[in-house]
């Protein structure tokens, strides 16, 4: 490792940590490297231009965050609430569990935490607030708890990102992630019902159970949306892509001809909102090409795997190991980031310890995750503050807990790896 790389990530780190969007600290100190060394400064605009362009699952990425968009504007929020409400809101902290069942189904069909946060999140925080049964901090900390669930069963833009850095099949990272999704959800949904107990919270009202075939109806064409995704891909009708394709194509002939609640200034706002959104991580990514080709060129990963070699780690100690370096860096850095720039140096090891790496995918996305909710930077913390008016330290306080039981969830998906690959496996995947 050379001294002028040293530097570059001295400068990379030392700009993102002052308050540099960090697609620009990439950007910046990916220059500077190219000036110290003499390089052609051709290589920055190749690289970009190559990775983007050269890369059809990118395209995934902006479908699944203009659907995810769709869904929040067009009511599917509000149906999904009302289905769900009439299935646990009779229980003791009935929003807060509703709260999560509506995460676990809206994650079918975004793929995102902060979609998941900004449109279920937010509707049911501010029910609970409003109804003043749930202290506030508790109800934000639930809903940006549950929002981390969003990005790990399919459809999944981090995992395309992960799958995109590491050769891996979009399709089996997507099946690997629904039974932990699920176990997180559940974990959630015990753990409420433990505090909604201790701490005397009152039972919610719920529905009627007559009125359930209607709400049931009315949700009914969105609880469609992941039937279609993973019939499309599982069934061999589509790439990924194309999946992604039709989920907006289908959110967009729910909102217009079956919701009717989708107008001109909506679809307006949408296409802008999903355009920002997708340009930061455009952004991102650009950065990441330029940044990886630096690293590849110093040989990193490969010194990085022989140094491992070399102490004779094995793979379950590997595992842990990394998973606690990602718990420490997703206390400061956002998850594309840790995905696209430090994911890439452990591939080499991971794959010379014989690790799964569909396995290492969707663990090691479950542990960015968890980075979402955890202080000091946890995006979803700010996220749920800015949209709801709660304090923020009021939602750190009520945190801890769903940290504690989302990494008891992670650590069971390290130790027992079937927990991820017994779906994949069942569909084929041959590791």
């Amino acid at each position: 490792m050379s001294t002028v790389f040293i530097l570059t990530l001295v400068a990379f780190f030392g700009l993102a940590l002052l308050g540099m969007p960090v697609a620009f600290a990439m950007f910046v100190a990916s220059i500077g490297y190219l000036l110290a060394t003499g390089r052609d400064m051709g290589l920055f605009g190749e690289q970009i231009l190559n990775g983007l362009y050269d890369s059809f699952v990118l395209l995934a990425v902006p479908l699944f965050i203009l659907a995810a968009n769709i869904m929040n504007a067009s009511g599917v929020s509000d149906r999904l609430f009302m289905f769900c409400q009439a299935l646990v809101g009779r229980f003791r902290g009935g929003l807060a569990q509703v709260d999560i069942l509506v995460s676990i189904i809206f994650s079918g069909m975004s793929g995102s935490a902060i979609a998941d946060a900004a449109g279920p999140g937010k509707l049911v925080t501010q029910m609970m607030i409003k109804q003043g049964r749930i202290p506030p901090g508790f109800a934000a900390s639930v809903a940006a708890s549950s929002a981390t669930i969003g990005p790990i069963i399919p459809p999944s833009i981090p995992m395309v990102i992960y799958a995109v850095v590491s050769d891996t099949s979009v399709g089996y990272l997507f099946l690997g992630g629904i039974i932990p999704g699920l176990i997180m959800g559940l974990a959630q949904m015990a753990l409420v019902g433990f505090v909604a107990r201790t701490r005397n919270f009152p039972r919610g009202e719920g529905i009627p159970l007559r009125e359930l075939p209607r709400t049931t109806y009315r949700a009914f064409p969105a609880l469609l949306m992941p039937v279609i995704l993973l019939y499309c891909i599982y069934g061999g009708a589509t790439t990924p892509t194309e999946a992604a394709a039709i989920a907006a194509a289908y959110a967009l002939i729910l909102a217009v001809f079956f919701y009717r609640e989708f107008s001109w200034k909506q679809a307006f706002e949408v296409v802008v909102e999903s355009s920002r959104a997708t340009s930061v991580v455009a952004l991102l990514i650009a950065g990441a090409l330029i940044l990886n080709y630096i690293v590849a060129s110093e040989r990193l990963p490969e010194q990085v795997a022989r140094l491992l070699d070399g102490l004779d780690v094995s793979p379950l100690v590997f595992l842990l190991l990394v998973n606690l370096l990602f718990l420490l860096l997703g206390c400061l850095f956002d998850a594309t980031t840790l995905l696209l720039v430090i994911v890439p140096l452990f591939l080499p090891a991971a794959r010379a310890l014989g690790i799964d790496l569909v396995h290492f995918g969707v663990v090691i996305v479950v542990n960015i995750m968890i980075g979402l909710i955890t202080p000091p930077y946890g995006v979803l913390l700010f996220v749920m503050s800015g949209l709801t008016g709660i304090p923020l330290r009021d939602i750190i306080r009520e945190i801890w807990a769903f940290i504690a039981i989302l990494i008891a969830a992670l650590l069971l998906m390290i130790l027992v790896p079937d927990v991820v690959l017994w779906l994949p496996k069942y569909f084929g995947y041959k590791g």
